[in-house]
């Protein structure tokens, strides 16, 4: 059985012109090695993380690149398709068990995937965190625009820079309006509460 898989895959390789140098290789072998490659991968992301081209962390973002430098060599025969095609489900299965591991162990997740840094608190800049993630105070102003419709930071009760990336900020919660209307003269006073 072993020996007719591995012939099936010596057959699969020279159809695909995997004997030819990549210079020498038809534009047809090139279209189906991409194609194969291309479902290859897709298979790849869905059975791996979603958070592939997501909302990523630096981890994510890494095992990405990876699988597309790793993918890529089968296509130009840089690299045996089969091997290529192994290391690639290696590399989709390793980022998979150290997720696992990450949600697991509380120790591990900060590791690999970082840790938020405060940048707001109450109202209040931490130059500590937005020198520590190169935020500068206008790249802070455009996030809280973007992120709670806010354009001084004293109107926000926290913001972080989360692990992915992105700047995440909770308003503070703002002191309802009382506004007091006189009816008429000997009439009592409404009052009226705007939120």
């Amino acid at each position: 059985m072993f020996q007719e898989l591995q012939q099936w895959a010596v057959q699969i390789e020279r159809f695909l012109e995997y004997n030819r140098d990549v210079g020498d290789v038809g534009g047809f072998a090139m279209a189906l090695r991409t194609l194969l490659i291309y479902a290859f991968s897709l298979f790849l992301v869905r059975i791996g993380n979603k958070r592939f081209l997501a909302q990523a962390s630096a981890f994510d973002v890494i095992i990405g690149i990876m699988l597309g430098s790793v993918m890529s060599r089968a296509i130009n025969s840089s690299a045996p398709l089969f091997p290529t095609l192994g290391a690639g489900l290696v590399l989709v299965g390793l980022h998979w068990s150290l997720n696992r591991l990450s949600y697991h162990l509380d120790w591990l997740g900060p590791l690999l995937k970082g840790n938020p840094v405060l940048l707001i608190r109450n109202g209040e800049l931490h130059q500590d965190g937005l020198r520590k993630s190169g935020i500068s105070e206008g790249d802070l102003e455009q996030a809280l625009r973007l992120q709670a419709q806010e354009t001084d930071p004293s109107g926000i009760k926290l913001a972080y820079l989360e692990r992915n990336g992105s700047v995440s900020a909770i308003p503070k919660e703002s002191e309802p309006r009382v506004l007091e209307v006189k009816v008429e003269d000997g009439v009592q006073t409404v009052r009226i509460r705007l939120e």
